[in-house]
């Protein structure tokens, strides 16, 4: 950690990126268990999301629930990773949520909101101290 980060920042953006990276994979093992249902909701994806094929689409949704989440739980190229998972809400929220209004219950966009809200940290600050990428730029990087 820098001299000037604190333990508790490196600690609370550990526990964001420990919450993400769950909720994330395991929306991604379901995804990989699972049938492909984005044929049903192809034509609301957003531009330029849906000019792709539904099986193209299934498949980076499930390569990024899976691959992402174990990048934030190390904390290697966490900003990056923050990011693809806030794409991939982006597209659920306009996809699914959007229309179903706020509440849970209804297969509203609460969720997805609280998704960004946690990983919008992570992209602005990065992993923390408690990381590769906090190991990456002092050993390797020397800063």
């Amino acid at each position: 950690m820098k001299p000037n980060a604190s333990w508790q920042s490196g600690l609370g953006l550990l526990a964001l990126r420990l919450f993400a990276a769950y909720e994330f994979f395991e929306s991604g093992l379901e995804k990989w268990k699972g049938e492909n249902w984005f044929a049903d909701i192809h034509n609301q994806f957003p531009f330029p999301i849906s000019l792709l094929p539904d099986s193209l689409n299934w498949q980076m949704a499930m390569f990024a629930e899976l691959a992402l989440p174990v990048l934030l739980v190390v904390g290697l190229a966490a900003r990056l990773s923050a990011l693809g998972l806030m794409i991939v809400t982006w597209v659920a929220w306009v996809s699914v949520h959007a229309g179903a209004g706020y509440n849970v219950c209804d297969n509203g966009y609460k969720m997805a909101l609280i998704y960004l809200v946690v990983l919008f940290p992570i992209l602005l600050q990065g992993a923390g101290g408690f990381s590769l990428d906090a190991l990456v730029k002092k050993y390797v990087l020397k800063k």
